[in-house]
């Protein structure tokens, strides 16, 4: 599966697995919150290790959230903001350097803005074309909002 990571398209890396699901013997892996609360010790110790997480969830919900390489944030609706929250939390509060990853409903409109938010890596809607998704991110070229990767409005970098 190809995902859109940097603004580059690139294949996966990563696999999710399941709830239940037989574990493979290694490699880079996405689980549940539910899965990594009860498995967390054994699978940080096997695996290249992200969590999903849904969009009511927050990060202090995530235990030693500091040795995971990705947090994927679902977006389970068109009009559920919650998980741009949730990615900015990740990198002003927590200081998270791991991959944020959006999946669930991502559509090329929303890129931009959840990139402003934290977000680096994204599971488009399947179907949709992931060339044009990537032109999303030139089509504004300075937000006058602050971002997470300049927190100053645009009135104050002038």
């Amino acid at each position: 599966m190809q995902i859109i990571r940097k603004r580059a398209i690139v294949e996966d890396d990563f696999v999710h697995i399941e709830d239940g699901a037989e574990l493979p013997s290694g490699g880079k892996i996405i689980v549940t919150l539910a899965r990594y609360l009860v498995e967390k010790d054994s699978l940080l110790a096997a695996f290249t290790l992200g969590v999903r997480i849904q969009s009511d969830k927050l990060p202090k919900d995530i235990p030693e959230l500091h040795r995971l390489a990705l947090v994927a944030i679902e977006f389970p609706r068109f009009t559920d903001g919650r998980g741009y929250s949730i990615a900015k939390l990740l990198r002003q509060r927590e200081k998270f350097t791991g991959e944020i990853r959006a999946v669930g409903w991502v559509l090329r409109d929303n890129l931009l803005f959840m990139e402003r938010c934290g977000v680096d890596a994204f599971e488009v809607q399947p179907g949709k074309p992931l060339e044009s998704a990537v032109q999303a991110f030139a089509e504004l070229e300075v937000p006058y909002q602050a971002t997470v990767q300049d927190p100053r409005p645009l009135y104050r970098r002038r």
